[in-house]
């Protein structure tokens, strides 16, 4: 499969921290790679450095053959990255629909003040109403954001994303506060998107990340201490001694 990230260096130091500390990683296009590791490892930071959040103190961030290390996070997203919850703000008082029609909007660089419009343009509730029916909130196109479960607002969040037709998702814990049932339905909402768009997945949920990992990365310290495929990692006796231990 062929590079689509490439993540070289990357170092991130707040006060004598180093929260990512000199980190390598790639993603491979189509591919699934997660990355885990203890809290206060530097998952999170290194997420913010690949989106455009944060700039890395030193260390060079490539994305489909272009260097993007200090490019902001708007110019990353038009390029083809997303980072699931934060595309947009989910806005509870409108609908699913309307919702995904403001991230088509943003998509196409129209302006908000058309708003009223834009409610009613086929141009952009057609490409909404698939981005809805991708991670199955079609039936539910019509239900105002508060109303919706909490593993429906993370649905949705995860359709903002899809929108923006993106090559490489970002993915940071979006199994966060879900119950069994919600995060069942979530892991087969992921399963379903592989191989369609490269997944760059942060998660805590150990059974989930075996399942839907076709590569693995550990970060401990913010130092990358494996990489491998899943039963590699789970093998590794300095994973297991550092973060996967018992439940290896």
């Amino acid at each position: 499969m062929a590079e689509l990230l490439a993540v070289s260096g990357v170092t991130k130091r707040f006060g004598g921290i180093a929260a990512s500390d000199g980190v390598d990683l790639t993603v491979a296009s189509g591919e699934c790679h997660a990355l885990i590791g203890p809290n206060g490892a530097g998952k999170t930071t290194l997420i913010s450095q690949v989106s455009g959040e944060l700039k890395p103190d030193a260390g060079r961030i490539v994305f489909l053959g272009r260097d993007i290390t200090r490019e902001p996070a708007p110019k990353r997203s038009r390029a083809g990255l997303a980072r699931s919850f934060q595309v947009t703000c989910l806005i509870p008082s409108f609908t699913a629909l309307e919702n995904a029609t403001l991230a088509i909007q943003a998509k196409q660089g129209h302006s908000f003040s058309f708003w009223r419009d834009a409610r009613n343009d086929a141009r952009l509730i057609g490409p909404a109403m698939a981005a809805l029916s991708r991670v199955g909130l079609d039936a539910r196109a019509g239900v105002p954001v508060g109303a919706l479960a909490h593993g429906e607002q993370r649905a949705l969040e995860i359709a903002l994303a899809l929108a923006l037709e993106p090559r490489l998702l970002l993915l940071d814990e979006p199994m966060a506060g879900m119950g069994p049932a919600d995060a069942s339905r979530m892991i087969a909402l992921l399963e379903s998107l592989k191989g369609s768009v490269a997944m760059l997945l942060v998660e805590h949920d150990m059974d989930a990340v075996f399942r839907l990992a076709d590569r693995i990365s550990v970060l401990v310290y913010g130092k990358v201490i494996a990489s491998g495929s899943p039963d590699q990692v789970r093998a590794d006796a300095e994973v297991r001694r550092a973060y996967l231990g018992e439940a290896a």
